[in-house]
């Protein structure tokens, strides 16, 4: 059984490599693993110390696996790891092309609110624009290692998903 405090990077953990891009079902299996072997059933006859290090175990593991298994949180990890702390409740700075393509879906948003065919279609430009999004920060990380750049992207994409989930929203009330 892996130790949280001989490998408390998350990636190590699971066996994986250190990288934004990862293969989700095999951090599914890993996880799954590590979820079996610190079962409380397995140490019911363990002693104290025992249970409480796989209760230390299993927090640990699920705290890993949330982690990294958001696309937000995993960026951030990763920049967090190479020293860089992206400041979200402090730094909302964006680019202005970014802050006007926020500004025009919002006023789509609110002028079109109950035009179902224009808000799909917005719908489908802000997941594109998410994807795009997703495809700049595994180049920032796994390509050039540009942590500060990836970090600024990981703001934009906070953003774009809270748009997306404000416009799923407006959707729903429609359908």
């Amino acid at each position: 059984m892996a130790n949280p405090s001989a490998s408390n990077d998350y990636f190590r953990f699971f066996g994986l490599n250190q990288q934004f891009k990862i293969d989700l079902p095999v951090l599914d299996q890993a996880y799954l693993a590590v979820q079996k072997e610190v079962h409380p059933d397995r140490h019911a006859r363990g002693s104290d110390t025992e249970q409480r290090l796989a209760m230390q175990m299993a927090t640990f593991a699920n705290t890993a696996f949330q982690t990294l298994k958001n696309p937000v949180q995993r960026g951030l990890y990763i920049c967090q790891l190479h020293g860089v702390d992206a400041k979200l409740e402090t730094n909302t700075a964006m680019s202005a092309a970014f802050l006007m393509k926020q500004m025009e879906w919002r006023e789509y948003l609110d002028d079109q609110a109950e035009d179902l065919p224009t808000l799909e279609a917005l719908m489908a430009e802000v997941e594109q624009s998410k994807q795009d999004t997703l495809a700049e920060i595994t180049q920032a990380i796994d390509g050039a290692k540009n942590y500060v750049r990836a970090a600024e992207l990981l703001r934009g994409l906070l953003f774009i998903d809270k748009f997306a989930v404000e416009l799923d929203d407006a959707i729903s009330a429609l359908v």
